[in-house]
């Protein structure tokens, strides 16, 4: 159990969720958090991590620094996404161990599961078939980090956890329209097409897939929790165990925005994954719920989202 004035190191402070994490842990009265910039801190470099790590001595870690994006960014920088995340979450892990952490939260993804795995997706489905190929890098990295941190906890005696999140939106988050995820690349569209009064708005794919969304405040809720109640080696899934197709996501968007045109589906561009819910009764019997509904989620974002560029 963390104290309120325990020294935490959140690695990856301004990212989606690295920044709700803090958001949370400060709302939750924890006055000893370290951050540290890229510019700061090179996590990639193994003598900077280390020497960090020898300075600072942070007792709990949120490993929350990683190189992300949506199906172009995965597709297009397989090597940049492979090598970057083993780097920085090896040097992570095991500097944590090495000096001591009492424990350490590590962040995978809900893309680690086998394309085709039953539906919703429980924690064992993990390693049971072929990955989606448009990101397997990242899964593949992501799933190295799972597999440290359970070798060390079993070697070393560490207390090391894994969760799973599944997608996540809010402030914060990458709007840029070739590498971000599916909903703030088309919250940007349609606010631009809304402003230059286009009258339809491209979007990728049939619509047909269907997505788990949850608000990354919801996340940062569920690792605080979890770090302060949960020990153990197995992974643990989060999301809202809630989903809807590409479609009604657009739809909502174009709602939210208020946009007025028409919604074109450019069906020769790839789907991805057909669908992706994740199976939270792991999570649900520890004591844990989202709290916030996707319409109010998607207003927030959307409001941030104004707010930043019109800076």
């Amino acid at each position: 159990m963390m104290e309120k004035n325990s020294k935490i190191y959140v690695a990856g402070h301004r990212g989606l969720v690295g920044s709700a994490i803090v958001r949370e842990l400060e709302n939750q009265g924890y006055t000893n958090i370290l951050k540290r910039t890229r510019k700061e801190l090179d996590l990639m470099s193994q003598v900077a991590t280390e020497e960090f790590f020898a300075e600072e001595k942070p007792e709990y870690v949120f490993c929350a620094a990683a190189k992300v994006g949506g199906i172009w960014a995965n597709k297009n920088q397989k090597a940049e996404f492979i090598y970057e995340n083993l780097e920085v979450q090896n040097n992570l892990i095991h500097n944590a161990y090495k000096f001591g952490a009492k424990k350490l939260l590590f962040l995978g993804s809900s893309c680690i599961y086998p394309r085709q795995a039953p539906q919703p997706i429980k924690e064992e489905y993990l390693l049971t078939g072929p990955l989606e190929e448009t990101n397997d890098a990242y899964a593949i990295a992501k799933i190295a980090g799972i597999t440290m941190c359970q070798s060390y906890n079993k070697q070393y005696g560490t207390n090391f956890i894994s969760v799973m999140p599944t997608n996540l939106y809010g402030i914060n988050d990458n709007f840029d329209l070739e590498n971000a995820h599916v909903l703030p690349s088309l919250l940007r569209k349609f606010h631009e097409a809304k402003l230059e009064n286009k009258p339809k708005v491209e979007v990728w794919g049939t619509g047909s897939p269907m997505r788990e969304f949850l608000y990354v405040d919801d996340l940062a809720s569920a690792v605080v929790f979890l770090m302060n109640t949960y020990d153990g080696s197995e992974i643990v899934n989060i999301g809202t165990g809630e989903d809807c197709t590409i479609k009604e996501l657009a739809e909502m968007i174009k709602e939210t925005v208020g946009y007025e045109g028409q919604i074109y589906w450019n069906t020769s561009k790839p789907d991805g994954t057909p669908r992706k819910l994740l199976d939270v009764s792991r999570l649900a019997k520890l004591g844990w719920k989202y709290k916030t509904d996707f319409k109010t989620g998607l207003k927030k974002t959307y409001e941030w989202y104004k707010e930043q560029v019109s800076k």
